[in-house]
């Protein structure tokens, strides 16, 4: 009888041991689902029957491996790296009488613009570094400076043509098919816009190319010819994420043209995506 004493003595100095730890514990909480919100009820340590706060978040993106970005765009400029000899034979067989100066362009009114279908992101390390790829068009418009400039056919040249005068606009467009292939670098990988850069190579084939002129009363005027440009364009390109602040950049391996002209066509701007 003694030994049962001492054991139920010391059971209940157990229990209320237990009982004083679980008055001492921090606030509990209830983590309830429904459709894309989480509610989230903390019961409050405070009196019996206190309902405690409750919140409500959105639910968070599935952590899937691949993850699809739709119908991105991209906003810049557009131009040109010229490294041509004018005073070769070939340069002035393609484009006679011209030197730097009377091919370079209108740097603010040369835009780029991008339409991208979709990008995908495969993660090869957690959240951290990612393949990324996707599928759309380049539409690159490069406005000339001197807007009697003329692009011919068969042979192609470029020449001075004085009768272009009363004109508002005088431009080369160059629009192309590309897909790009990156690597994808996030610094702060648990944040959903974080920081980070991604740097790789896009390979694009000229379906459109046209001079475009525009007179000061508004009347249009296309010339749709490939004018020698080259049909496939490869490109070193890179992007960089600065929270929502996205930032996206090309460089050609190569001049844009097949024969005369060394120019080497670059873009720059700002990415309008979601990752």
């Amino acid at each position: 009888m003694k030994r049962i004493a001492l054991a139920l003595c010391a059971l209940s100095i157990g229990f209320a041991a237990s009982a004083q730890t679980d008055t001492t514990k921090q606030e509990q909480a209830d983590t309830v689902r429904i459709g894309g919100m989480v509610i989230i009820r903390k019961n409050a340590p405070g009196e019996k029957g206190q309902d405690g706060e409750i919140r409500v978040k959105p639910v968070r993106k599935s952590n899937s491996k691949v993850n699809t970005n739709w119908w991105i765009v991209d906003l810049g400029f557009a131009n040109w790296s010229d490294n041509t000899n004018y005073s070769s034979p070939a340069a002035q067989a393609f484009a006679p009488g011209f030197d730097k100066d009377g091919l370079e362009l209108r740097t603010g009114k040369s835009i780029n613009v991008n339409l991208w279908v979709f990008m995908q992101k495969v993660k090869l390390i957690q959240n951290a570094v990612s393949l990324k790829y996707g599928l759309g068009v380049e539409l690159n418009n490069y406005r000339f400076d001197d807007r009697q400039v003329r692009l011919e056919e068969n042979p192609t040249r470029i020449v001075k043509d004085a009768t272009l005068t009363n004109l508002k606009k005088n431009k080369l467009a160059a629009d192309y098919v590309t897909v790009p292939l990156m690597l994808n670098f996030n610094f702060t990988p648990k944040r959903e816009k974080g920081f980070g850069f991604a740097a790789g190579v896009s390979g694009g084939y000229l379906y459109s190319a046209r001079q475009k002129f525009k007179t000061n009363d508004n009347d249009i005027d296309k010339n749709h010819d490939n004018f020698d440009l080259r049909k496939f364009k490869v490109s070193y390109i890179g992007e960089l994420s600065l929270g929502v602040v996205r930032l996206y950049g090309s460089y050609a391996t190569k001049s844009m043209w097949e024969k005369g002209l060394d120019q080497t066509p670059y873009n720059i701007g700002i990415r309008l995506s979601y990752f």
